[in-house]
């Protein structure tokens, strides 16, 4: 099964927690994962996913520009149809509008035909309803490292079950 993880990063922590998912992913025997900045994606590859995963950071409450344009321009070339899809967000703070981010690219993934998913509370803890969102003002980043593993683990193995 292969996935891709697609992000913008300013700081460097998306970029950092979408390698901590691919880890995630990468744990689930006949994983093949890959990660790109939105500037370096490798369209083929992607189109032979059967999951790929988006992040970006979150400002005054939203994704970056840079991502939904991204998402605008770029969404028909990822051949995201009956795909696997989902999403995470880095946040200065907890209420900062991290989930609404995760919503807005799920919604872009599910206009291009997309299924998404999380796990929700149906794997128990941690309870992952939307995707995750790591916090990086108040806290250190690190310290949500093994929920975003967990969250590419769930991703890995809920993809595996649709489409093996």
């Amino acid at each position: 099964m292969k996935a891709a993880i697609i992000y913008h990063s300013v700081t460097g922590n998306t970029q950092r927690m979408g390698e901590v998912i691919a880890q995630g992913m990468a744990s689930v025997d006949g994983t093949e994962v890959r990660t790109f900045p939105i500037n370096a994606v490798d369209f083929d590859y992607v189109k032979d996913c059967q999951c790929v995963i988006f992040g970006s950071p979150i400002y005054a409450a939203h994704i970056t520009g840079d991502m939904t344009v991204f998402l605008q321009q770029s969404g028909k070339k990822l051949s995201l149809a009956g795909k696997l899809c989902g999403a995470y967000t880095t946040a200065q703070y907890i209420h900062g509008g991290g989930t609404q981010g995760i919503q807005d690219m799920l919604t872009h993934c599910l206009v291009y035909g997309a299924m998404v998913y999380s796990g929700g509370s149906a794997d128990g803890s941690p309870v992952i309803h939307l995707g995750p969102v790591g916090i990086d003002r108040s806290m250190d980043i690190s310290t949500f490292d093994e929920t975003f593993r967990i969250y590419g683990q769930r991703m890995a193995n809920q993809a595996r079950l649709l489409f093996h």
